[in-house]
């Protein structure tokens, strides 16, 4: 990763003292500074570190489209700059950048259950700033910058952003500014962790959606519905008179009487402040204002909009979508409605839980819980170009890590989540990402980045474990019966296999031949003691509960020629029970997995496309817009944990798949399964190598396939009664 800069500015901010009562809780601050251009620039560069989030701003336009910046890191470790290209923004003569900072992630001054208002890095925003003209750097942060309090009032990450627009300074980015009754920067300390070029897609606006529908509840205060759950704010145009105060109170639920904003669910969490809340005072300008936070994000699907004395007129409502600006990487899109359904919330949630990192959700936590998102890493690699932004995250991961090897369960941590809610399911993510980032685009730089810290985790677990089974963590997660939740033991003893069993590929592909060999000689003994613990000997293991069937299969702890026997036994219980689920998280993405691999594609299918509770289709026909943290639909409706099926729709429906003796799709599988409700499947991908497609549909009785296989790759192409070995190009079948 790269971290070489040798910066001639040094770190200033507002000059406020944090830990004074009466600037606890100060306005954003403006910085700005002036600079002299003699000729028109063959490019001008501005290198900022602006903590928490910043805007950058130079001659009075905004820099780029970007929000939210910096990504944020685990400050301790690390912090981002960013490469600012201004040549367009440049003139001979007098020039002007202005940096307005917010709190973000580094400065979380109100208090909430993870304690992130505790955190060792948090101080006031500040920022590191060098201005090159041609190579040469002609202005840098130094106490010669001038500072003033922005319109921005209060900003924090988990309550919103409070703007006051009579407190403007027109002109503030303007090199023409009287400034001389602004105040000098001053020199401060620095975060503390080493400085990084940002280098992930940054977050922006990336959809707008009108409110497809209002009501009143009275005089003053209307709910705005946008249709579907996202992440991001609303953006307003508003005309009235100085003074006037509007508040925008975000939520995801109504109630079904009043219609009222509902969030019993999700503001439990956040201890002080108003939560997701934005307000804005009008300037009483003669033309319409408009006003869009800066420095914080919601998650939402309605908006409440209120004013106390109602002279003011609302013109126009939009929620802004913000997260990541991903390249889309896939798409699918099948015959049946409930599939293409969730394939869209899977989406969508994917999406909202990927606001600079992979999270939770958008609203209650924002928190990057690392099941969540090792759970979510094989469809977001599908559907979009991230291998950026988890190469970012991986990094967060490994910078939480304690000297023992222990990890937390959300990244980045002030400190909150290692005695609680972590374990190996969890702290998989340090192995899973890597090895997902390997088999679909053939990078090793992170396995070689983090062997280091994969060997000191597996230390953790041996130091935790008795007869090599681990007992720690959370489980299969967020089942609709907790009395029914496989054995932690089971599933805790599974990842470590599985982590182990990565460890062993990592070694090798690295060249550390003992390495692989010791790893491997530790896999055989976890592998036989979880047998000798868990396997009843009858085609079940432990409880029979299906998440423990489908994980001893799905790790290979099963001998192979037991698979059929514990699978024959799933599916059975899968039809007894409709096909309704009876798992949680982890459940979630084993079962249909080994449905499919032994034979019973079509159970897979209909377990996750039937209506009834529990169930994912349980959730479309009860109008869910993206995916649900709980069966029942109380909790989040906006989270990602179980999206695994998004990718099982691309890689048995469409049937590609990935070979790590090939990785990157060098060469891999093409394994469509037919299920025989459905018409037609389309899938696309866009490999390193270009473009994979693989679509098939029914006519005439027949099956038509089409499959279109990267220049430079092949693919062994598996279909009833047939192979293909080696095929090339484009491939049409008729079955």
């Amino acid at each position: 990763m790269n971290t070489e800069r040798n910066w001639s500015g040094y770190w200033i901010n507002s000059g406020r003292c944090m830990g004074t009562p009466t600037t606890a809780t100060p306005a954003a601050p403006y910085l700005r500074t002036t600079f002299e251009c003699k000729s028109i620039p063959g490019k001008a560069t501005v290198f900022l570190c602006g903590l928490g989030w910043h805007e950058l701003y130079v001659n009075g336009r905004k820099a780029d489209d970007r929000v939210l910046a910096p990504v944020v890191t685990q400050f301790t470790q690390r912090a981002s700059w960013i490469e600012y290209d201004i040549t367009s923004l440049v003139r001979p003569g007098k020039n002007a950048l202005a940096v307005l900072l917010g709190n973000g992630w580094y400065n979380c001054q109100t208090a909430e259950v993870w304690s992130f208002d505790k955190a060792p890095w948090r101080d006031l925003p500040k920022l590191l700033c060098d201005i090159e003209i041609d190579g040469v750097t002609i202005a840098k942060s130094d106490i010669t910058w001038k500072t003033h309090d922005s319109p921005v009032t209060f900003d924090a990450l988990r309550n919103g952003e409070f703007y006051d627009a009579r407190l403007e300074i027109p002109g503030f980015a303007d090199p023409d500014l009287d400034d001389s009754s602004w105040k000098n920067a001053a020199q401060c300390n620095p975060p503390g962790g080493w400085l990084i070029k940002e280098e992930l897609e940054p977050c922006k606006v990336m959809k707008h959606y009108p409110a497809i529908a209002a009501k009143c509840l009275d005089s003053n205060a209307t709910i705005y519905d946008f249709g579907t759950n996202l992440t991001g704010w609303c953006r307003i145009k508003v005309k009235g008179p100085a003074g006037t105060r509007i508040k925008i109170v975000y939520s995801e639920h109504v109630r079904p009487v009043s219609g009222d904003i509902d969030r019993e669910y999700i503001d439990m969490f956040v201890k002080s402040g108003e939560f997701q809340t934005d307000e804005y005072i009008l300037k009483g300008s003669e033309e319409p204002e408009i006003y869009e936070p800066r420095f914080t994000y919601h998650g939402f699907r309605y908006a409440k909009v209120y004013q106390w004395d109602g002279r003011a007129k609302l013109l126009d409502i939009q929620a802004c979508f913000v997260h990541n600006s991903f390249r889309q990487a896939g798409e699918f899109e099948s015959s049946d409605r409930i599939l293409n359904a969730l394939q869209r919330n899977t989406v969508q949630s994917y999406l909202s839980n990927f606001t600079g990192i992979p999270t939770d959700c958008p609203h209650r936590e924002k928190n990057g819980w690392t099941g969540d998102a090792q759970l979510a890493m094989e469809t977001g690699l599908w559907n979009f170009d991230c291998e950026k932004a988890c190469t970012h995250f991986l990094q967060i991961v490994a910078d939480t890590q304690r000297p023992n090897g222990q990890l937390p369960g959300i990244a980045p941590s002030g400190g909150w989540g290692y005695n609680w809610g972590s374990g190996p399911a969890w702290d998989s993510i340090l192995f899973e990402y890597p090895w997902r980032m390997y088999l679909f685009r053939g990078n090793t730089e992170n396995i070689r980045r983090h062997y280091r810290a994969m060997g000191l985790y597996l230390d953790y677990c041996a130091g935790m474990a008795e007869n090599h089974l681990v007992r720690f963590g959370l489980g299969d997660w967020c089942h609709h019966d907790r009395r029914r939740i496989a054995p932690v033991e089971l599933t805790s003893s599974a990842y470590y296999y599985y982590d182990v069993t990565r460890m062993v590929e990592f070694a090798r592909i690295l060249g550390n031949e003992n390495d692989a060999k010791r790893y491997a000689e530790l896999a055989g003994q976890i592998r036989e003691n979880f047998n000798r613990k868990f396997n009843n000997g009858d085609g079940t293991y432990a409880d029979g509960s299906w998440t423990a069937l489908a994980a001893a299969v799905y790790f290979h702890l099963a001998e192979e020629t037991d698979r059929a026997r514990i699978a024959e036994k799933l599916v059975g219980m899968v039809r007894t029970n409709d096909h309704k689920t009876d798992f949680g998280i982890l459940g979630a993405k084993y079962v249909p997995r080994v449905l499919a691999d032994c034979g019973y594609a079509e159970d897979a299918f209909l377990l996750i496309t039937q209506t009834q509770f529990p169930g994912w289709g349980f959730w479309i026909e009860n109008g869910a817009t993206s995916l649900w943290e709980q069966w029942n639909g109380t909790s989040s409706q906006n989270h990602i944990m179980f999206g695994d099926i998004s990718a099982w729709m691309f890689e048995y429906l469409g049937g590609a798949v990935p070979l790590k003796e090939t990785p990157g799709f060098k060469h891999f599988l093409l394994k469509p399964a037919f299920i025989s409700s459905l018409s037609h499947v389309r899938m696309r991908h866009e490999t390193p190598f270009g473009t994979l497609r693989s679509e098939w549909k029914r006519e005439n009785g027949k099956i038509q396939c089409e499959f279109e296989i990267p220049q430079g790759t092949s693919a062994d192409i598996l279909l009833p009664g047939s192979t293909v070995e080696n095929a090339e190009g484009i491939q049409k079948f008729l079955l």
